[in-house]
């Protein structure tokens, strides 16, 4: 398999998943700003859609969305129990948190990190960050993980989302149990070699 990836985007959640996986897998850098890979192929001729996450299979299939790559790479190793089984409602609640992070905080943070994107703008979408955040506060009391003690790929696209707050000047200190969850995550081997192998971490 092969990642395409743009170093601390939500590509890093696919990168994450592979990791914990412990799949063989080639990743690839393609810059969202130069769409160049280091070879200096143009990435849009790989994929038209030309952002990341992008996973190519050994047989020439491939994937396009953080959500989906993420639940097939846990299909690959249930043993690892990175996404509860197929079918059953702890999966519905899996895929509940990978859409609700990916439409309510993914797509918030997008406007942030668009240049030129009205400061009315900006401030409707801290304002929106936060109001999900504080709701996500909740939901972590007394949990592990979103799932409860088993991490899943969730966490690692939660845990990526959240990591653009430093960025972007949402301050994540004002929840204490978010913050204790990021430890939590963080700390874990593949994150940090996701993150190591992303230039995030030294």
């Amino acid at each position: 398999m092969k990642l395409y990836y743009s170093p601390g985007a939500c590509s890093l959640s696919p990168h994450i998943a592979l990791h914990e996986a412990g799949l063989a897998f080639e990743a690839i850098p393609a810059p969202t700003k130069t769409h160049k890979l280091p070879d200096g192929t143009d990435f849009y001729t790989i994929n038209p859609l030309g952002y990341v996450p992008y996973l190519t299979l050994d047989d020439g299939r491939s994937l396009h969305e953080g959500p989906a790559i993420v639940q097939y790479i846990a299909d690959q190793v249930p043993a690892k129990q990175l996404a509860p089984a197929n079918g059953t409602y702890e999966r519905y609640k899996l895929q509940e948190w990978l859409t609700f992070i990916g439409t309510e905080l993914h797509k918030t943070f997008s406007p942030l990190f668009v240049p030129g994107t009205p400061e009315a703008t900006k401030t409707a979408s801290v304002d929106r960050i936060h109001n999900r955040l504080k709701w996500v506060e909740g939901e972590l009391a007394g949990k592990q993980y979103l799932m409860g003690d088993q991490f899943t790929v969730a966490d690692g696209y939660l845990f990526t989302v959240t990591n653009w707050g430093q960025y972007v000047g949402v301050d994540l200190s004002v929840y204490p149990n978010l913050v204790a969850y990021r430890a939590r995550v963080a700390a874990r081997p593949a994150v940090q070699a996701a993150m190591k192998a992303e230039g995030l971490l030294k």
